[in-house]
C-alpha cells in the first residue's frame, strides 16, 4: 500500500500539511509525500504559506531537514530563494505576487535535490499561487504550513489536511495525544445542515457578521471584521436571537461575547467560515455547548491524516512503535502513520525512486 492511499488522498487536488508545533515533522511528512507522488508519477506542485526548507530554524536555530524535491516537480517559491537550491530548475512563469524575498515564481526542476521553499502568506495569493500551478501542469498541489498559521488547510485553499503532530509538544504520550485531540476538535468542527446553509449562505458570500432570529427573520447582516464584532452582538442580546454567522476570524473577545449570548438565548446556533478561523481553545467549544449551543462550520475540514514524530530536538523523545500504536488507538476515525516507518513504495523505476533518504537524526522538522 502506498503512502498515497494509506491517506486516500489520490483524487485530492491540494492538500495542505500542518504542525502542531515547531519540529512536530511537518517537513519529512512533507517530503514523504513528495516523494511518493515522484514514485507514482503524479504531476505534483509545491508551495510554502511561510518558509521552509532552510538550513536552521527560525525560532530554535537549530538544524532542519531541507525540502527534497523530485525531477520534475513544479515549485512556486520566492525568487530569492532560489540561487540557493540545490537542484537544477527551469524557470516556467512569474505569477505578478510579491512577498518579502521578492516576486513569486514557478519553476520546474530537473533532478532530485533540496530546495527552500516561500511562498506567498495571504489567502487570496496562495489560491492564485494554486491556480498557477495546476494551470502549468499540476494535478496535485502540496501546501506546506507555517508556525502559527492554518489558513492554508481552510476549506476555502485545500481539500483536506495532514496534521503532524509529536514529541516536541512537551510532556509525555498522553499528553501529546491530548493536545492533538483538542487541536482536532477545533478543526473537526462539523459541517452545517442544508437548512442552516441556505439561511447563511449571503454572509459568507458576502463576508461579515449575520443574525437571524429563530424564525429565520433576518436581524443585522454588514460586512464588519470578525474580529470586532463584539460590540454589535451585543446590541442585539434582547431581541430573539436563533443564529450568528462569523466569515472571519474568531478570537477570544468576541468568544466571551458569544457564551454570553448563548446564556441568554438556549439553542443558540453559531455558525463560523471553519476550524481554522477559530483562535480559542478546545475547552471554550466546550463551554459553548455545555450551554446548549451549536457550533457549525460553514465548510467542514478534512483530515486526510495525521503523521507522527516521536524525535524531539529539546528532548522526550517517545519510543516510535510506541506512539504510534497509541495515538491509533487514540485516533480510530483517522489514518494515522510515523512516514519514517512507511516506506515508499516505488512506481515503474523502484531503484531510482523506492529509496527515498528519510534520516530520522536529522528530521525535526
Amino acid at each position: 500500500m502506498t503512502a498515497k492511499n494509506l491517506f486516500g488522498i489520490d483524487s485530492l487536488r491540494t492538500l495542505a500539511v500542518m504542525g502542531m508545533s515547531k519540529n512536530t515533522g511537518k517537513t519529512v511528512a512533507l517530503n514523504h509525500l513528495l516523494a511518493q507522488a515522484a514514485a507514482d508519477g503524479v504531476n505534483v506542485g509545491v508551495t510554502s504559506i511561510g518558509r521552509d526548507g532552510e538550513e536552521r530554524d527560525q525560532v530554535f536555530f537549530i538544524p532542519k531537514p531541507p525540502v527534497r524535491v523530485w525531477s520534475g516537480t513544479l515549485v512556486a517559491t520566492a525568487r530569492a530563494t532560489l540561487p540557493r537550491a540545490k537542484v537544477r530548475c527551469d524557470f516556467i512563469a512569474n505569477t505578478g505576487i510579491a512577498s518579502a524575498m521578492g516576486e513569486i515564481v514557478i519553476v520546474k526542476t530537473l533532478d532530485q535535490g533540496e530546495m527552500e521553499i516561500a511562498g506567498a502568506s495571504r489567502g487570496s495569493d496562495q489560491r492564485q499561487v494554486i491556480a498557477r500551478l495546476q494551470q502549468c501542469g499540476a494535478t496535485q498541489v502540496l501546501l506546506d504550513g507555517a508556525l502559527g498559521r492554518s489558513q492554508h488547510a481552510s476549506p476555502a485553499i485545500a481539500d483536506a489536511v495532514i496534521l503532524a503532530t509529536g514529541a516536541a509538544l512537551g510532556g509525555g504520550i498522553a499528553d501529546v495525544l491530548r493536545k492533538t485531540r483538542e487541536r482536532l476538535a477545533i478543526l473537526g468542527i462539523a459541517a452545517v445542515d442544508a437548512s442552516t446553509q441556505a439561511l447563511v449562505a449571503s454572509l459568507f458570500a458576502k463576508g461579515g457578521v449575520a443574525l437571524w432570529d429563530r424564525a429565520g427573520t433576518l436581524l443585522f447582516q454588514e460586512p464588519i471584521a470578525t474580529l470586532n464584532a463584539g460590540a454589535v452582538l451585543l446590541q442585539h442580546r434582547d431581541a430573539d436571537i436563533g443564529t450568528i454567522a462569523l466569515s472571519g476570524a474568531v478570537g477570544r473577545s468576541v468568544w466571551q461575547v458569544l457564551i454570553n449570548l448563548a446564556t441568554q438565548h438556549s439553542g443558540l446556533t453559531v455558525v463560523v467560515a471553519d476550524g481554522t478561523r477559530l483562535f480559542v481553545e478546545s475547552s471554550d467549544l466546550l463551554a459553548l455547548e455545555q450551554l446548549g449551543a451549536s457550533l457549525l462550520a460553514w465548510q467542514a475540514i478534512k483530515v486526510a491524516g495525521i503523521t507522527l514524530n516521536p524525535y524531539s530536538p529539546m528532548g522526550g523523545s517517545f519510543a516510535a512503535d510506541e506512539f504510534l500504536t497509541a495515538a491509533r488507538e487514540a485516533f480510530t476515525g483517522y489514518v494515522v502513520s510515523d512516514v519514517m516507518l512507511e516506506p515508499v513504495i516505488a512506481g515503474p523505476d523502484p531503484q531510482s525512486m523506492g529509496q527515498v533518504a528519510l534520516d530520522p537524526g536529522s528530521s525535526p522538522g
